[in-house]
């Protein structure tokens, strides 16, 4: 059965991915529209560094950002001369380890979406003298609804079952950075098997009905290397 150290670290990462969630679509968005819609020469590049954690190992990444976002990185410094102190092995810097991480799951199913539309509707709405902003809301986010959930579903069911990353960046503190895949290896690593199969059946359980919904319900595919 679960303990409560089990749920307490079941209830951490259900609010890591939440919270995570919501900042992916807050910057993944108007960067899935930009990619979408631009012809700049950086298109390319931008679109590689977004799709980067698709094919890096998670402790590359993990190794980074520790490096960055440490005492001698430059947004380590950045965030200690704004008073904040260091993100590392906090929760701020877990939920920021996994924005960065999970950011494709968001990206490139809204920036398909976004693609799919076509121009016609964009046009009609310019002729009716809709603003940019206007037709961003009225338009296009009904026609991407699809592509919103898919990446809702994606961004945080894989924030949910990280590991490299946040064990690196956030390391393994109770109550504090310690979250569900951490807790499976703790398990695992104290020989405590029951446990661990309590942990990674549910794990097992929620990313096959994610996958179900998303390939039976919304129809779609998780984003690939090549999207």
């Amino acid at each position: 059965m679960l303990t409560s150290a089990d749920f307490a670290t079941l209830l951490l990462t259900f609010k890591v991915a939440s919270l995570a969630t919501i900042f992916m679509l807050l910057f993944g968005t108007p960067l899935a529209w930009w990619l979408a819609r631009t012809h700049s020469k950086w298109r390319g590049i931008i679109n590689a560094v977004v799709a980067l954690p698709l094919v890096l190992p998670p402790t590359v990444l993990g190794f980074y950002l520790l490096i960055l976002l440490g005492k001698n990185g430059v947004i380590g410094e950045f965030t200690t001369w704004l008073g904040i102190g260091t993100l590392p092995f906090t929760f701020t810097g877990l939920v920021v380890a996994s924005v960065l991480y999970s950011m494709p799951f968001v990206v490139q199913p809204l920036q398909n979406a976004f693609s799919s539309i076509g121009e016609q509707p964009l046009e009609a709405a310019a002729t009716l003298r809709a603003s940019p902003l206007d037709t961003f809301f009225s338009v296009v986010l009904p026609l991407s609804k699809s592509g919103f959930l898919t990446a809702i579903i994606l961004g945080f069911a894989h924030t949910v079952g990280e590991f490299g990353v946040v064990l690196m960046v956030g390391g393994n503190i109770p109550d504090k950075t310690r979250v569900v895949s951490v807790q499976i290896y703790n398990h695992v690593e104290a020989l405590e098997y029951t446990q661990a199969h309590w942990l990674a059946g549910g794990l097992l359980a929620f990313s096959f009905t994610v996958l179900l919904i998303l390939y039976t319900v919304l129809k779609t595919q998780p984003p690939s290397p090549h999207a």
